[in-house]
């Protein structure tokens, strides 16, 4: 299983003071494990699909709207096509929260589908939903809207907000989204143990900035 979970894993770093150093690191260890992507930052994109040219198996993720979610639908559409244009192969956006609470599934659906299309032929997209802000109602109602609009994952969070992944969560979104659909955790995803929970909850990919940590059966205890 240890193997399998290092190539659900995508390698993160999203913190705002991340040098260029420490974008190659990332990687550099993305290389050598062979997780499944490297998840950084827009402006970190083209340099991340640069030294990843010659190693496709690795793909360039980036996030977008990120991590509020509350930039206008059309300034994540250009967000995505930038990032694409930039190198991207995966796109991780975060949905209107906000709209959410309000009951206005519409713009929530319509706000995902404009990422969605376009990401479409190009990239993966997958939305994060923020699990720690909303009510297991929002949380499926967000699944729901999430598949309707065409997106290819769910994944529970930022990691920037009051909380992480949880096993119940990831098992509510699966049950929610059924098997076609891909299901991210994030967010607190810090050992070996965490990982294979998430995975035996319904998981299909990892978000982590411990990847190595995970790999090596390690706890780390740290964050995006």
């Amino acid at each position: 299983m240890t193997q399998n979970i290092v190539r659900m894993i995508d390698h993160t770093l999203l913190k705002a003071d991340a040098t260029k150093q420490e974008i190659v690191k990332l990687v550099e260890e993305a290389k050598q494990y062979s997780f499944a992507s490297v998840c950084v930052n827009p402006t970190w994109v083209k340099i991340a699909a640069e030294l990843l040219a010659d190693t496709p198996e690795v793909k360039v993720c980036t996030v977008i709207g990120f991590p509020l979610g509350a930039s206008t639908s059309e300034t994540k559409a250009f967000e995505t096509k930038n990032a694409i244009e930039n190198g991207a192969t995966e796109v991780d956006m975060v949905i209107n929260i906000s709209a959410l609470k309000d009951m206005q599934d519409e713009l929530v659906e319509r706000d995902i589908r404009a990422v969605v299309e376009a990401a479409k032929g190009k990239a993966l997209t997958k939305v994060i939903i923020e699990t720690c802000l909303l009510t297991n109602e929002e949380k499926v109602r967000a699944c729901e809207l999430s598949v309707k609009a065409g997106a290819d994952f769910v994944k529970t969070s930022t990691g920037f907000s009051t909380g992480g992944a949880t096993a119940e969560d990831i098992a509510l979104m699966r049950k929610t989204v059924g098997p076609e659909i891909g299901v991210k955790a994030s967010g607190g995803v810090r050992s070996r143990e965490d990982a294979i929970a998430m995975v035996e909850a319904g998981a299909t990919r990892i978000g982590a900035s411990s990847g190595v940590s995970i790999s090596k059966g390690e706890l780390s205890n740290n964050n995006y």
